[in-house]
C-alpha cells in the first residue's frame, strides 16, 4: 500500500515522501497516529502544498539555528570541577556538565548535540563541537576551572 508520510521517520523517509508499506502497518499504525495518509487523488494534490509548508518551516528554523550557532561560536562557558594533584580533575567533563553550563547562560542545547572529541580531564580551555541543526554546527569554547 502506498502512503504519504506526514512526519519524518528514521529509516523510512522524510515528510512528504511516498513510500510502500504493508496494508496492516498503514491501517493499524501510520494512519491512525497521523503519521501518514493514503496516496490517493486528493491527498496527492495536497502533498505539494504540504511539502512547500514543510520546506518554509525548515528554512525558518535553519535561519534561527544559524543565529544561535553564531552566538555560540562567540560565547564561552565555564565548567567548575573538583581538582586533585597536578591540576587533574576528578572524572572528566561530560556533555551533561556542558549542557548545565549552557542552560545557566540561557541556551537550550541537548547533551546529545554536544560532541567532545577527546575526554577533558585537566584544567584549561577546550573547544567542543555543537550540532545546532542538521547542517548547522558551532564550536564552543569551554573553560574548565577549579571548583
Amino acid at each position: 500500500m502506498k502512503v504519504i508520510l506526514k512526519k519524518s521517520i528514521d529509516k523510512m523517509g522524510a515528510s512528504g515522501d511516498i513510500i510502500n508499506v504493508s496494508e496492516g502497518y498503514a491501517r493499524n499504525y501510520l494512519i491512525p497516529k497521523g503519521i501518514a495518509v493514503t496516496a490517493e487523488g486528493g491527498n496527492m494534490k495536497n502533498i505539494e502544498h504540504h511539502k512547500k509548508v514543510i520546506q518554509d518551516k525548515l528554512n525558518k528554523e535553519k535561519k534561527e539555528a544559524e543565529k544561535i550557532a553564531e552566538k555560540l561560536s562567540a560565547h564561552s562557558c565555564t565548567v567548575a570541577k573538583k581538582v586533585g594533584e597536578e591540576e587533574k580533575i576528578f572524572g572528566s567533563v561530560t556533555t551533561a556538565d556542558i549542557e548545565a553550563a549552557l542552560k545557566k547562560d540561557g541556551y537550550d542545547i541537548s547533551k546529545k548535540d554536544i560532541v567532545i572529541a577527546d575526554p577533558i580531564k585537566a584544567l584549561g580551555i577546550y573547544t567542543v563541537h555543537v550540532k545546532v541543526f542538521p547542517g548547522v554546527d558551532a564550536n564552543l569554547k569551554i573553560w574548565v576551572v577549579q571548583e
